[in-house]
């Protein structure tokens, strides 16, 4: 199982506003163990990603449920299911981070780090499951 993340910027960023987690547009990255994403990231330019040849769509669908209880917050994507056409570069970290905004560009939400390096050949598939929680706010 992935263990679960969170960029410390993102908090921040909801206060300023930078997300609308109910439409804007969040996509997933892929980063080699060499290049662990750090809680101090900020943007999606501060990581240096895989190569995504080979590799079906990275974009999440909308979030089928957000809401809090007791004062956590959870936001729940459906399962996003990566599909490969051809070999796909080896990677270890899956980041989320919304696409929509343009100041700052790209900014992060969070990651989830695999364990160990992970490989795609064509025809194989990663599911990144999404079914308990696709981040909380605490």
């Amino acid at each position: 199982m992935a263990t679960y993340n969170k960029f410390n910027q993102f908090v921040e960023d909801l206060a300023h506003k930078v997300h609308d987690m109910s439409g804007d547009a969040f996509t997933v990255a892929l980063t080699a163990a060499a290049n662990a994403p750090v809680a101090t990231n900020t943007v999606l330019a501060n990581l240096t990603q895989v190569a995504y040849t080979n590799l079906s769509s990275r974009v999440l669908a909308a979030p089928t449920t957000s809401a809090q209880t007791s004062g956590t917050f959870t936001q729940l994507w459906p399962d996003l299911v990566l599909t490969a056409s051809g070999a796909v570069a080896t990677f270890r970290y899956v980041v989320i981070y919304n696409d929509t905004p343009t100041s700052p560009a790209d900014p992060l939400i969070c990651w989830y780090d695999y364990g160990s390096d992970l490989t795609l050949a064509s025809g194989e598939t990663l599911t990144i499951d999404f079914t308990t929680s696709s981040f909380t706010i605490v």
